[in-house]
């Protein structure tokens, strides 16, 4: 599908999307605001995509699930696990608007599977293996999977050719069927690159951000510190699109690789945060006085001179708080948003060796952390621990609940997460569907 058809169909889908009301939406890494179910209460389950590791277990990249429900006899431990087959580079998911479906990628070979958690949540199977991002679109790496009505975004890292940042956006149907590519800028202010993907519907805008392509992300991180000529190729913009066109509006000048995205949860603002990795600052993306769109660096995380590497973002339900994890040196911190324009770290604790998702319950009580960034990014040696752990968080520390060694239980490296919530009645009685907890 091409030109005006392709321009004209992507047009009806976003102005489908915008006319559903937008729902309140916990983190669960940022779900889109179309993703139904919300889990307020307890999460029971806990679905982690893992990276296989050669002479671990099977080897299998896996989706990996944890009994989260404290009540439960099996809480805290493994569950299930459902091998895709291969190492591609697991990394990020993102369910489908009925929350019936997760869809998970693979950054180095470009697969992207999909699994069905909606008929029962503690033992998800696979349903579909999709293999044709790169030969619909010329994009590989796909990262992020942002669910509108009927349809998947799909954000990708890098293209096919150059194997640089180069990349766009594909939309599928919940099928899994390709229904169209859009390339994000380049040139004229634009670098082209992509990461996270977050849309805001009351204002019929979305934003991108940007990281870098599969040539850095697939090199080893010492080396890749030592290339001087390589690290000039990491993002440093984010982009505003217009959601019903599906067109960019708008470059915004963010330097460092910009990463996760967060608009504020509270009825009535219209702001989103991020964390740009390579200059350990926060940013704000805003209306300035003259009613325009900005992004302006508003706070620090950490010491940047240490490299400490913020990589996840995890927004609080009233907006008051962000939780950020930085990869280096294994600090969770939490700072005061109350007012956007000044963050201000209230806390900080020592979470892991080396740290990097991380994802809050709806009432923030709950908070989960995983260890992996990257195969070839990882800490060597005893630093490289592979785990997940499960804090409750009580307003003043974070208390650990439960650990899962993955090595040690020949998983493999734990990266993204996702809740699910447990079966009731309505669920047994109508297969497919996923219930709240």
């Amino acid at each position: 599908m091409k030109g005006c058809a392709r321009y004209v169909l992507m047009a009806g889908i976003i102005a489908a999307a915008c006319s559903i009301a937008m729902p309140t939406r916990a983190d669960e890494t940022c779900l889109s605001p179309y993703t139904a179910a919300l889990i307020k209460g307890q999460e029971a389950y806990l679905h982690v995509w893992t990276l296989g590791e050669k002479g671990v277990g099977d080897e299998s990249d896996k989706l990996v699930t944890i009994d989260a429900d404290p009540k439960s006899k099996t809480y805290g431990t493994v569950i299930s696990s459902v091998s895709v087959g291969g190492r591609g580079e697991a990394h990020h998911m993102g369910f489908t608007d009925d929350r019936k479906y997760l869809w998970a990628g693979r950054l180095d070979d470009s697969k992207i599977f999909v699994f069905d958690v909606g008929t029962d949540p503690s033992k998800p199977g696979l349903v579909n293996t999709i293999t044709d991002l790169p030969g619909k679109t010329g994009f590989v790496g796909p990262h992020t999977f942002y669910a509108i009505p009927g349809r998947m975004v799909v954000g990708a890292l890098s293209n096919n050719k150059t194997r640089d940042g180069v990349t766009g956006l594909a939309v599928y149907n919940n099928k899994g069927e390709f229904l169209s590519e859009h390339p994000i800028p380049a040139g004229n202010g634009g670098d082209g690159y992509g990461y996270d993907i977050a849309i805001n519907p009351k204002k019929n805008v979305f934003l991108t951000s940007s990281f870098t392509g599969w040539n850095n992300y697939m090199t080893d991180l010492g080396k890749l510190i030592k290339d001087a000529d390589a690290m000039t190729h990491f993002g440093n913009t984010m982009v505003l699109w217009n959601l019903k066109s599906m067109q960019p509006e708008k470059i915004f000048s963010v330097p460092g690789a910009p990463l996760e995205i967060r608009w504020s949860l509270r009825e009535g603002d219209d702001w989103a945060i991020t964390a740009s990795a390579l200059t350990s600052k926060l940013w704000l993306v805003s209306h300035d006085a003259n009613d325009e769109w900005q992004a302006k660096e508003v706070g620090m995380i950490g010491d940047p001179a240490k490299i400490p590497l913020p990589v996840d973002i995890s927004i609080s339900a009233d907006a008051k708080t962000l939780w950020v994890n930085t990869f280096m040196d294994g600090i969770t911190h939490l700072f005061d948003i109350s007012d956007p324009t000044k963050p201000v770290q209230i806390y900080e604790k020592v979470t892991g060796k080396q740290v990097n998702m991380i994802s809050q319950s709806w009432d923030g009580k709950r908070v989960y952390i995983t260890s992996s960034l990257l195969e070839n990014w990882d800490r060597k040696g005893a630093d490289n621990e592979q785990v997940l752990r499960a804090y409750d968080w009580d307003g003043k520390d974070l208390k650990l609940k439960f650990e899962v060694d993955f090595f040690g239980q020949k998983l493999g490296r734990p990266h993204h997460m996702k809740f699910s919530g447990p079966l009731d009645k309505a669920s047994l009685d109508t297969p497919g569907r996923a219930a709240s907890g």
